[in-house]
């Protein structure tokens, strides 16, 4: 497929984006903008979701993952479809009985001030690092397969992409979004399930001869129990990954936007619950899919493709999807599926971005009518603006795999989070609320030390994503510790 086809491509895709937007953002109003006005169908946001969860992140850094990691991965997948469950029936019940916009109001009703923008500080850092990831990947690929071929730089590449986001969520926001995710997720499960059906026909196999091959049972494994020290270990794997969900779906205002624009929590409940299991499902076709690419490179002598002169696995699926001479079909499927991961995470980001910060930061809902869209518009601006500079900083500092890079900086920038919503959930304590960001910045200082403590020094030891949990503990811990000894104080604010 040449550089002119895929541009022809995405500008195709994204005059369907521009008409979905057309409809759905005629009003343009902020209540549309924020909740939609809290009518979308729950299952046409369950569908989209699995987009949104998955990115570009899924459908180009798993497959590349499974040579190192084999199917281990997994074991953290299933960790979250348990994560998922707390979500709906602890987290759900709680912003449906508060009826927020964003999430983060919850700490301002449970502590005080210096809590809710703590919290909506932690969110900012970690969606703004987690979307710029996401989108990093995915211009990348971009870049190498087809703005090089015009000797575009990445920073304009990078330009490009925020702002064919920023037209197209700019008046219907998250109203506009639930339609797109799920235009995108169908695209996404379609490529997957394409190049599989496609890469096992040309490899002379059924699907079910592909499951039973001995060429499978190479990359297949998925428990890793014999050694508790390493960090792959199933439990480890398990728990981190329930608790990466909690954090990064339950404390994250970009996928419980989408959930409150459910009429009722009945309705967002049966979403999340479907949209687990559906993940779970969709998550296994890419790490078989990974094994297939894996399994093909091998038998047709194809190298790594090479970023900056090193072997970068993320980029072995867009090479034999658009240079291995498989058919014009793959690569259409690969870069529909491609566009639609990268734009189903980035554009909710910039959403759920631009609302926090009118709400959490901007106290929104107390200015006047007229001020109110001309703030989020250009919030929305300047969240874009962010996006683009971090996401061009990566490509000078990022080196190891994405979706691993991205799960390391989970248990960082989402433990205080995780800390002060269990604080407030589980417990019936007043805080000293002044203090509460000087706990939340110790424990990530705290993580960050413990993280680099050498193996040696902890007995063999190798710590993987644990650290978040840890770090929700540290703040708990932290909190607990500037508690009122007298619950019938008064929160300081």
């Amino acid at each position: 497929m040449t550089a002119t086809q895929i541009i022809l491509l995405i500008v195709a895709y994204f005059i369907v984006l521009l008409l979905i937007s057309y409809f759905t953002g005629k009003n343009d109003s902020n209540a549309d903008f924020f909740k939609a006005g809290k009518k979308s169908p729950w299952y046409l946001v369950a569908f989209g979701m699995v987009g949104a969860s998955l990115s570009g992140v899924t459908f180009i850094s798993v497959p590349g993952w499974v040579e190192a990691s084999q199917f281990g991965y997994f074991q953290v997948v299933l960790g979250y479809l348990v994560g998922y469950f707390v979500v709906a029936f602890v987290l759900l019940p709680i912003y449906y009985k508060l009826n927020l916009t964003s999430i983060y109001e919850y700490l301002l009703e449970r502590f005080g001030k210096v809590s809710h923008k703590t919290g909506a500080f932690f969110f900012f850092v970690s969606r703004v690092l987690g979307a710029a990831f996401r989108l990093y990947l995915v211009a990348i690929v971009l870049q190498q397969f087809v703005f090089d071929d015009f000797g575009i730089p990445f920073e304009i590449t990078v330009i490009i992409s925020i702002l064919l986001i920023w037209i197209y969520t700019n008046k219907g926001g998250i109203k506009t979004i639930v339609w797109t995710d799920t235009l995108q997720t169908a695209f996404m499960i379609a490529a997957v399930v394409l190049s599989i059906i496609l890469i096992n026909r040309e490899l002379d196999w059924s699907f079910g001869e592909f499951l039973v091959s001995e060429e499978l049972k190479q990359y297949n494994k998925v428990l890793f129990t014999e050694d508790f020290l390493a960090r792959n270990h199933f439990i480890k794997s398990f728990v981190g990954g329930m608790f990466v969900t909690i954090c990064m779906t339950g404390l994250d205002q970009d996928m419980m936007q989408k959930n409150l624009t459910c009429k009722n929590l009945k309705d967002a409940q049966k979403n999340m619950v479907s949209f687990s299991f559906v993940l779970v499902g969709v998550t296994f076709l890419f790490m078989l899919l990974g094994a297939l690419l894996f399994m093909y490179a091998n038998q047709n002598t194809i190298t790594m493709p090479l970023m900056d002169g090193n072997p970068k696995t993320d980029l072995l699926f867009p090479e034999i999807a658009l240079n291995s001479g498989l058919g014009l079909t793959l690569s259409i499927t690969f870069m529909l599926g491609l566009i639609a991961a990268a734009y189903s995470s980035a554009d909710s980001a910039l959403t759920s971005l631009t609302t926090s910060f009118c709400v959490d930061f901007l106290n929104l809902e107390k200015k006047e009518e007229a001020e109110k869209k001309r703030v989020r518009k250009r919030t929305h601006i300047w969240m874009s603006l962010a996006l683009i500079i971090v996401i061009i900083a990566f490509k000078y500092i990022l080196s190891s795999n994405v979706i691993d890079s991205l799960l390391t900086v989970a248990g960082y920038t989402y433990g205080p989070l995780l800390g002060l919503f269990a604080f407030g959930i589980f417990t019936k304590h007043k805080i000293k609320d002044r203090y509460v960001w000087i706990v939340s910045i110790l424990s990530v200082i705290l993580i960050a030390i413990i993280a680099n403590v050498d193996k040696a020094y902890l007995g063999g030891y190798v710590l993987g994503y644990e650290l978040l949990p840890l770090n929700g503990l540290l703040t708990f811990f932290g909190l607990w510790c500037i508690r009122h000894k007298n619950n019938n104080l008064k929160n300081t604010r």
